[in-house]
């Protein structure tokens, strides 16, 4: 059996996910939008970031793995093409993100660095919402929101634990960030 991002659920319950984080000040405007719209529909919230890779945790030491491949590189800033929508829980709502050279290198990087390496489809995407919603209040949402930039610089990555499937609020709530690391400024 997989998950949603392809890996592999039958060896754990959990996934390691590699996080781009937002510079400012997107930061704080995807964190106000997303906090603003948690409240409107009862709904999780959560930090802004793109996942770039996903793989089995406990078999690497996440820390060591973003300070070699994040120190001393230049941030990554990815044009935004449109707003969408989908069924998936983890995409209700989301940026969609123009993938580039860059993020490609990041996330073969990452693969290359992992002890696992489960058939990751990088799909880069800031999800805006993790709700079960209509058709039509996705369509209204999507098309009544304006994001102020044409492209996002991002400026730090994180590793997060969390429960292989994500499906419900709780495996939202259930995320623990186990490393950090700033990119050279």
């Amino acid at each position: 059996m997989f998950d949603i991002w392809g890996v592999s659920t039958d060896a754990a319950n959990e996934i390691l996910t590699y996080w781009l984080i937002p510079a400012e000040p997107a930061r704080s405007y995807f964190r106000s939008l997303i906090s603003d719209l948690a409240r409107r529909f009862d709904a999780p919230v959560f930090e802004p970031h793109v996942t770039l890779y996903v793989t089995q945790p406990g078999n690497e030491n996440p820390a060591d793995v973003l300070r070699k491949i994040f120190r001393n590189i230049e941030p990554p800033r990815l044009s935004i093409p449109a707003i969408k929508y989908s069924d998936e829980f983890t995409k209700t709502l989301f940026v969609e993100f123009q993938p580039d050279e860059s993020l490609a290198r990041l996330n073969g990087k990452l693969r290359a660095a992992s002890a696992s390496r489960p058939e990751y489809q990088l799909n880069p995407h800031l999800s805006l919402i993790y709700k079960t919603m209509s058709s039509e209040t996705k369509v209204q949402l999507a098309n009544s929101l304006r994001i102020p930039s044409d492209d996002v610089r991002f400026d730090s990555t994180k590793a997060v634990i969390s429960p292989a499937r994500i499906e419900s609020r709780a495996d939202v709530e259930a995320w623990r960030v186990v490393a950090e690391e700033n990119f050279a400024k």
